[in-house]
């Protein structure tokens, strides 16, 4: 669904804290980037002064380095290692609890999932299109998550538009950035003296409107909009196409898959930080006393053994088939369950694989550079 026209605004950049305030105010606690140990990451929000300003980000395979932009920009930089993921799906949750009584017999009892109202400043088109992939694996099917339902319904979407992807972005080759069309409450687009607001909601049009914000002059959104699409024409990097699944499947036995299996490790990064993945594991962590036990659901990875154990069985048993495995569905089995690629551009798996391994590379190795489409 595309998000309702509305005027555009101008914050300015000494009214930054504005926002965080009225986002307060209507009951939302923020979380926003901050710079923590030489990394880019998601926290709590409090005070304007807390946003990595004059930050700047150097991404490559395997390589993520920050240094310093020399001006006030507080969102000239492309994504760190944190995604909207775990504001809505948690790496860790218990979903039940078993308890034994006096009488010998046991008790299972719901847990209600904990969704305080949040604000999150600073999600990139590329992660919203991720969100939106999410919302389809957990809400638009026969059976509704009530835990991430709670936390996606309390989640307010502040959106940035990408002004300086990352050497790793290729998210214009997905058709999923670098500005945000949908999926936001706000959308700013960072200039050297302030913000181009848009809302796409009602709750988002009326912090806008608390804001008591002027209408952007004609020059400051021709400059919004301009940067926007020089951050879309600086991707170097692409996919060689959007629907990729017949090619995939047919190079199931492509030699480049024993050629990556020699390099990757296995560790399960690119899973970790990717926006997209949901698989999860779901075991029983018994008290000590063996009075009662709760039911955990944990992120998990194709790329961890026990992932693709059955019944004693080991269906992908190294790492060429778990590496297979993770593509193949990413970016061809997709296309069957939800209609689209897996793969929204954001980069992450390049930037934070311990061997510098590039999807991109694989991919255009595998099926085919020529099949490049943009």
């Amino acid at each position: 669904m595309e998000s309702p026209r509305s005027t555009s605004l101008f914050l300015h950049r000494e009214r930054t804290q504005a926002l965080i305030d009225a986002l307060e105010a209507e009951g939302y606690r923020c979380v926003g980037p901050r710079l923590r140990d030489g990394v880019i990451v998601y926290g709590a929000l409090r005070r304007a002064g807390e946003l990595p300003s004059g930050v700047r980000d150097d991404q490559g395979p395997g390589r993520y380095r920050v240094t310093d932009g020399g001006d006030e920009r507080v969102f000239a930089w492309a994504n760190g290692a944190s995604c909207l993921r775990p504001l809505t799906f948690a790496p860790r949750e218990t979903l039940w609890r078993a308890a034994r009584g006096d009488d010998g017999a046991i008790r299972f009892d719901a847990v209600a999932p904990a969704a305080p109202p949040a604000a999150v400043i600073g999600a990139r088109a590329c992660d919203l299109a991720a969100l939106a992939i999410h919302d389809d694996v957990f809400l638009g099917q026969a059976y509704r998550d009530p835990f991430y339902r709670a936390r996606r319904e309390a989640l307010f979407i502040v959106a940035v538009n990408c002004t300086h992807p990352a050497a790793t972005c290729f998210c214009a080759s997905t058709g999923d950035g670098p500005r945000a069309g949908s999926g936001y409450d706000l959308a700013l687009t960072e200039l050297d003296d302030g913000f181009v607001v848009e809302s796409g909601s009602e709750r988002g049009a009326r912090v806008a409107a608390a804001l008591g914000l002027e209408p952007a002059p004609d020059d400051r959104q021709e400059a919004a909009r301009a940067s926007v699409d020089a951050a879309a024409a600086a991707q170097t990097r692409a996919l060689p196409g959007r629907d990729l699944r017949d090619v995939l499947f047919a190079a199931l036995d492509h030699p480049r898959w024993d050629d990556v299996a020699e390099r990757c490790l296995g560790c399960g990064n690119c899973t970790l930080v990717c926006p997209t993945c949901f698989c999860h594991a779901e075991v029983e962590q018994p008290s000590l006393d063996g009075a009662h036990s709760d039911h955990v659901r944990e992120w998990d990875s194709c790329f961890s053994p026990g992932h693709s154990a059955i019944h004693g069985l080991n269906v992908r048993a190294d790492i060429r088939t778990r590496y297979r495995q993770w593509l193949v569905h990413k970016l061809g089995a997709w296309h069957d369950q939800f209609g689209r690629s897996g793969c929204t551009g954001c980069g992450r798996c390049i930037t934070w694989c311990p061997v510098g391994i590039d999807i991109t590379e694989e991919v255009g190795e595998i099926c085919g550079k020529e099949r490049g489409e943009r």
